[in-house]
């Protein structure tokens, strides 16, 4: 059975660790960093294709769950490799995976607008995304995983969705 709110009597988004995935976060600070790196260099190169590989990235992650992240899969060899410590606490991956999926949106609107031949539209919607991905990157602030957590009916709904998409 699924909690509900109170206050809107819509489905409870707040995760429950017992019932999905919990995951390193530094793996989705690192995935933001390398999804800044691959669209600064895709700028300077004006190369639009790159927007929409971060797009099919983000939307991989977002649907079909975290471990299926192209941009997350290099942190755990950079952990070993670098002999980085386990992480002292784990997150729930829900709020990550819906922050993708915003970030999906994002990149793919940038998309559309490169197709439509609107280059420098697309370029301002795709730098706004990875500005927030920046944010992330280096100060852990995720945009995303807050809106998560308000209690209104869209995460609601991506919960609902991920239950469906989620890979094994």
């Amino acid at each position: 059975m699924t909690a509900t709110t109170a206050t809107t009597g819509q489905p409870d988004p707040t995760p429950n660790p017992q019932a999905a995935r919990m995951i390193d976060p530094r793996g989705h600070r690192f995935g933001a960093a390398l999804s800044v790196v691959i669209l600064a260099v895709g700028f300077l190169l004006d190369a639009p294709i790159t927007v929409a590989f971060l797009a099919v990235a983000l939307g991989a992650s977002a649907f079909f769950g975290t471990r299926y992240s192209i941009l997350g899969r290099a942190w755990p060899v950079v952990r070993r490799a670098l002999r980085i410590a386990p992480p002292k606490e784990l997150e729930h991956e829900l709020p990550p995976r819906f922050a993708q999926a915003l970030g999906f949106i994002g990149f793919s609107v940038a998309t559309a607008l490169f197709v439509l031949g609107l280059v420098t539209a697309g370029w301002v919607v795709a730098a706004a995304v990875g500005a927030l991905q920046a944010v992330l990157a280096v100060s852990g602030y995720c945009l995303g995983c807050r809106l998560y957590f308000l209690k209104w009916w869209v995460p609601a709904r991506f919960q609902k969705l991920t239950r469906r998409t989620t890979l094994a």
